[in-house]
């Protein structure tokens, strides 16, 4: 396992490496380290920005040969988020690096993601993408899909559909209260009186009876945060969503 002292080290060494690669324009601190929030098993997360004539898949090859030459990555794979590819590298004492890289004109933070610039230019911060109707939209699919995979006998596919369930009503809640929407980062700081009844839809085995009992608490679950910010959705979707609990648990 990786210290605090090694993390600093990497972090010091690729910023150290971005600040002589001509062809990165800017860096940045991302992650809890830009808001002085690590901990014992934080990441190294950076963002950099690239010259608007430099391919970024040319920089991504060469950043990949040094972490796994000079670093020990042993895996990595990619995220794409609009023009930004973000390449996660496990390190074989199991420090993970999150290296972002972004054409220079869209270099800047992005939603309320936490964003320290280190050299170089950001542009203005992006809000948020987060869309509260699609994930209402997704919340009644899998309610749907929950109740057909539990009357299909497909137990492991019900206890997905109500857990990804279950998570669409965190996000809801964290957005609705300004805090961390993505990756569950907010979470931790939604008050009891909201995370109760989320809690009841945690599923405790793959017993038909017992998926059925979660699925019914996860649409109470979100019944109740629709009640917090759009009353009439709520009221639409209530007797629809009840009647599938219902035809669940009989």
């Amino acid at each position: 396992m990786f210290t605090t002292q090694r993390r600093q080290q990497v972090r010091t060494q690729l910023i150290s490496r971005a600040r002589h690669d001509p062809r990165i324009t800017a860096a940045a601190l991302t992650g809890s380290a830009a808001r002085d929030a690590e901990d014992r098993w934080s990441d190294v997360d950076l963002f950099f920005g690239v010259a608007a004539s430099v391919p970024i898949p040319d920089v991504l090859a060469d950043w990949t040969a040094y972490a796994y030459a000079e670093l020990g990555a042993v895996h990595h794979f990619d995220l794409q988020a609009g023009p930004a590819t973000y390449r996660a590298f496990l390190l074989a004492e199991l420090l993970e690096i999150d290296l972002g890289f972004t054409p220079a004109p869209d270099f800047g933070p992005l939603g309320d993601g936490a964003f320290r610039l280190l050299f170089g230019e950001a542009a203005p911060r992006v809000p948020g993408t987060a869309d509260p109707d699609h994930l209402i939209g997704l919340a009644w699919h899998h309610v749907l899909h929950a109740r057909n995979s539990i009357e299909r006998g497909a137990l492991w596919q019900a206890e997905h559909w109500i857990s990804a369930l279950r998570d669409h009503t965190l996000t809801l809640a964290c957005l609705r209260l300004g805090l961390p929407a993505a990756y569950a980062k907010g979470a931790d700081r939604l008050p009891p009186e909201v995370t109760a009844p989320v809690r009841q839809a945690l599923v405790r085995s793959l017993d038909p009876a017992e998926l059925a009992r979660a699925l019914g608490a996860a649409t109470e679950a979100l019944l109740s945060e629709l009640q917090e910010t759009d009353a009439d959705t709520a009221r639409r979707l209530s007797q629809p969503l009840r009647a599938l609990s219902r035809r669940t648990a009989g």
